[in-house]
């Protein structure tokens, strides 16, 4: 029989009941704590609006003293980070595709000698601008940075070529975005998040639930192995993954007109990899979770990472080192570069495959774990 009066020994024992279940579901308390500690260290060390130190490529025809203060300019103002001189245009619009370079600076032959001639020689500054956010400021920049530069060499007898008026013709060229459209950028990588988040909440609730219900116990009667049943479960959500990116491919074409520059057929292919990877994932987590909810919890604690340390939400070079190499690791970050590459820049199979083999390298590798602790779940 209920009583209506408040007992103060009664509602300490349901508080002490509750720290002692929260205690042995262990998991459960180090999502409490683990998910506002990774918010803290990423938002407080990891993010920044403002990215330096963006890896840069010179063409220089030019070996002048004006040509040789402009780039080391360039270096001392943390924007640009020279990591490698070209020889050609071809490879610059290479660097520029497989993301090897933010930007290209070309200093065409006799710099130096028009720039004393007082002939206003052009410098050409090109940027992928496939992400708005992460050129715009080093952009805005470059102008002044060459400003300075001359200004030291321009003095004495070349006075006169340093007044009011530039003493060259600053040229920059944004690629592949260059009317500087976020939706250009964020809807491609939507494909991917939107992945990210669905398959590996869906699959990572799988075999819980399963165990939940009772029907582990009739699965496991059967004469099916562990392999047979991870493929088994994953195979039918590989089909719901193909009907999100094509949902998304209707939506960029119709409603965001998105230009769609490579090939539709290539973006199917090699999505496969990455659809299973993070399939692979929510399996993986279902065998090592308890209940449904601890799945729920290890999954949204590997979408949050991959979400900030990615590049889609904020500009991955402006990430430091530590970051990067925690984002190199996520298939969602690979799997960015290879959609944005495609739609935006055209890319073709050889440059698309240098994204996809380390989200297959990272499939193979939770494959392996997910079949290890599956058959835990058998013994």
């Amino acid at each position: 029989m209920k009583t209506r009066t408040f007992s103060l020994g009664r509602f300490w024992a349901v508080v002490a009941k509750e720290f002692i279940q929260m205690r042995r579901d262990r998991v459960t308390l180090m999502m409490m704590l683990g998910i506002p500690l990774t918010q803290l260290i990423l938002f407080g060390y990891a993010i920044n609006s403002d990215p330096r130190h963006l890896p840069t490529a010179i063409l220089s025809g030019d070996n002048s003293v004006f040509s040789r203060s402009i780039v080391s300019a360039m270096q001392t103002s943390s924007y640009f980070d020279v990591v490698r001189e070209i020889r050609s245009r071809a490879e610059a619009g290479q660097v520029l595709r497989n993301g090897e370079a933010q930007f290209v600076l070309t200093i065409p032959e006799l710099f130096g000698r028009r720039l004393i001639r007082g002939e206003r020689p052009v410098l050409l500054l090109e940027a992928d601008a496939t992400d708005p956010s992460a050129a715009s400021n080093a952009l805005a920049s470059f102008h002044e940075i060459v400003k300075r530069a001359l200004q030291k060499d321009l003095k004495g007898p070349l006075s006169h070529l340093a007044p009011s008026d530039f003493p060259v013709d600053v040229r920059i060229h944004p690629q592949y975005n260059p009317e500087a459209i976020s939706q250009y950028n964020i809807v491609p990588g939507l494909m991917g998040v939107i992945l990210t988040l669905t398959l590996v909440i869906i699959t990572g609730l799988a075999i819980t639930r399963e165990t939940e219900r009772g029907t582990m116990e009739s699965l496991l009667s059967t004469p099916v192995n562990p392999l047979e049943v991870m493929l088994g479960k994953i195979l039918p959500y590989m089909l719901v993954g193909y009907a999100q990116i094509l949902l998304i491919f209707v939506a960029a074409r119709f409603l965001f007109e998105i230009p769609m520059r490579g090939s539709l057929f290539l973006v199917l292919a090699l999505s496969l990899v990455f659809i299973a990877a993070n399939l692979t994932v929510g399996i993986t987590f279902s065998s090592v979770a308890k209940n449904q909810l601890q799945a729920m919890q290890l999954s949204i604690f590997f979408f949050l990472p991959s979400l900030l340390l990615s590049g889609f939400m904020f500009p991955f070079k402006g990430m430091p080192p530590w970051a990067q190499y925690i984002g190199e690791v996520l298939p969602l970050t690979h799997y960015l570069r290879f959609v944005r590459g495609v739609l935006l820049k055209g890319n073709g199979l050889a440059e698309s495959l240098q994204h996809i083999w380390p989200i297959a390298i990272f499939w193979v590798v939770v494959v392996a774990i997910g079949f290890k602790f599956y058959r835990r779940t058998l013994d």
